[in-house]
Formats: C-alpha cells, sequence, structure tokens
C-alpha cells in the first residue's frame, strides 16, 4: 500500500482564477493547473524518498480547473518527485511519468496537453 507522506495535507479541486493570489511551498501551498484541452487529471501522488502517496485528489479535475495542495509539516524535504494519472479511455487510470521537483520553490505547477512544468 502507498504511504502517504506528510508533506500534503491535501489537493482539492475546484476551479481558480489566475488572479487569485499565488502562493509558494515555502509559504505552506501551491495551485496545481490542468491546462489541457480535453485531458482530466484523477491522480496527484508524492515521493519524498520514501514511497508513494496515496492519491491526493478528491475529485477529478477537468481541463480549466485547478486544486490547491497544502503542506501539512513545517519542514520536509524541498526535493521531491511527483506523478499525475490522467483519466484513460478505459475509465481507468494512466500515470505520466515522474517529475522531480523543488516544491519548496513551486508557486503553480501546469499540466498541459504535452509538457508539465512548474514556477
Amino acid at each position: 500500500m502507498l504511504l502517504r507522506t506528510t508533506v500534503f495535507a491535501a489537493i482539492m479541486a475546484g476551479t481558480a482564477s489566475l488572479a487569485l493570489a499565488q502562493g509558494t511551498g515555502s509559504e505552506g501551498y501551491f495551485e496545481v493547473y490542468n491546462n489541457t484541452g480535453g485531458n482530466v487529471v484523477v491522480g496527484f501522488y508524492t515521493n519524498d524518498g520514501s514511497g508513494w502517496s496515496d492519491n491526493w485528489l478528491q475529485d477529478a479535475v477537468d481541463p480549466g480547473q485547478s486544486a490547491t495542495a497544502r503542506f501539512t509539516a513545517d519542514t520536509g524535504p524541498c526535493d521531491q518527485v511527483f506523478q499525475v494519472g490522467w483519466l484513460g479511455t478505459d475509465g481507468g487510470e494512466v500515470l505520466d511519468e515522474p517529475i522531480s521537483i523543488d516544491i519548496c520553490a513551486a508557486s503553480n505547477i501546469y499540466l498541459d496537453d504535452n509538457e508539465i512544468y512548474y514556477d
């Protein structure tokens, strides 16, 4: 069974505007944006070196929507790996390649059709 890391409290799906105040991992939260043309995000997983977390998404994130990720721990490793799960044509989950991230410096994670990046 996958272990939940202590880095995130939750990711809550919902619409968000780029006009909202931007946070950084060092401030305790960041935003995950689904900028795809038609792909639905059904999973978001993290790994701080101790194993993959459970899925942090409570709901799917449709194109044009975003989810807020909040930390639970005051300290923890900044170097993380995250992996996105997409809704497959058969209704199952298709996992993307894991991506390294400095979670403390991230304000936003952008999930585009052919690219995943952060700032």
